[in-house]
């Protein structure tokens, strides 16, 4: 059933690398145009990941941080 809402929904995505995409059009020129501006930091991918899309960021790194740990627990208790 996931996998008919999936090929439904993939139909109405806008092509790759189209041009006339909206991310295209409306969010990569704003980061290009005023993330110096906004962010005061001059690497824009920094820009993007830090300040744009922090909590996703934060996120991201929770999870890899609760899995790293997760591991580690468990191969100190096979070790025993």
């Amino acid at each position: 059933m996931v996998g008919i809402i999936f090929f439904y929904v993939a139909e109405d995505m806008p092509d790759l690398g189209d041009p006339n995409n909206p991310t295209n059009i409306h969010v990569s020129p704003r980061y290009i145009e005023k993330s110096m501006e906004e962010t005061g930091t001059p690497n824009m991918v920094t820009a993007v990941l830090a300040s744009y899309r922090g909590y996703d960021t934060l996120g991201e790194t929770t999870v890899i941080f609760t899995a790293a740990m997760a591991a580690i627990l468990l191969f100190q208790k096979w070790g025993k």
